[in-house]
């Protein structure tokens, strides 16, 4: 599960952070980045998909119930929970109305925090990808076509996945390693490449469908459906 903390408070930022990424003191393996401001907010939600965003809200106002809003509206099933040390309910009603799905008051007690982040992960909103006779479910990592399962693991699963919750957008191999692998330094861009080869050869030849194309010098884009002609 990847979670994007948005705090504005580093050290309780890192706080969280490091009781999510404490495999002693939760049983789900969660993978976060942290955001200082809503500039580096915005600019993790451009690059990666999220499962769960904990967002720090401390102030009354427009920019919050946005944020919320296009999180809920532009990135596939992620839930958002709100964290405030706010202690009025109209700032709870809000926040529930622009459409967080939990909202938890500060100081925050971590246990129940882990607690209803793991309800919320489990309850929540389904990332199945449904799009005519396609079925992607990331949960599962598993791909159905017209009711038969495609053998398409790892990588070139995460690859096609990122980029059908980015459709019709074009989606460069710089994005795509940021999104994808946890250290995009240390690898090169060819294994994009490797990556696209693989999910033709797995899915678009053997079913005569085309899910992605290339648009040269930018990027990659998923078209699905598309007849191969």
């Amino acid at each position: 599960m990847r979670v994007l903390v948005i705090e504005n408070d580093i050290e309780l930022g890192k706080v969280i952070v490091d009781k999510l990424q404490n495999p002693e003191y939760q049983s789900s393996e969660y993978l976060c980045d942290l955001a200082e401001n809503l500039g580096d907010a915005k600019y993790y939600l451009d690059i990666r998909n999220y499962d769960l965003v904990l967002f720090s809200w401390e102030h009354a106002g427009e920019i919050n119930i946005s944020l919320v809003t296009d999180i809920k509206k532009e990135v596939n099933g992620a839930a958002v929970i709100v964290l405030s040390n706010r202690t009025d309910k109209e700032s709870e009603i809000e926040a529930l109305k622009s459409g967080a799905d939990d909202f938890i008051r500060k100081p925050l007690d971590y246990d129940i925090l882990l607690v209803r982040i793991e309800a919320k992960l489990r309850f929540g909103a389904s990332n199945i990808i449904e799009i005519e006779d396609l079925i992607i479910n990331p949960e599962e990592e598993k791909i159905i076509y017209q009711g038969e399962e495609i053998e398409l693991k790892g990588k070139p699963f995460e690859v096609l996945t990122h980029l059908a919750m980015h459709k019709d957008q074009i989606v460069s191999k710089e994005q795509l390693l940021d999104a994808i692998w946890e250290e995009p330094e240390l690898v090169t861009p060819n294994v994009i490449e490797v990556a696209i080869n693989q999910i033709r050869q797995k899915m678009d030849k053997p079913l005569d469908i085309s899910t992605i194309e290339t648009v040269r010098r930018r990027g990659y884009r998923f078209c699905f459906p598309k007849k191969i002609t």
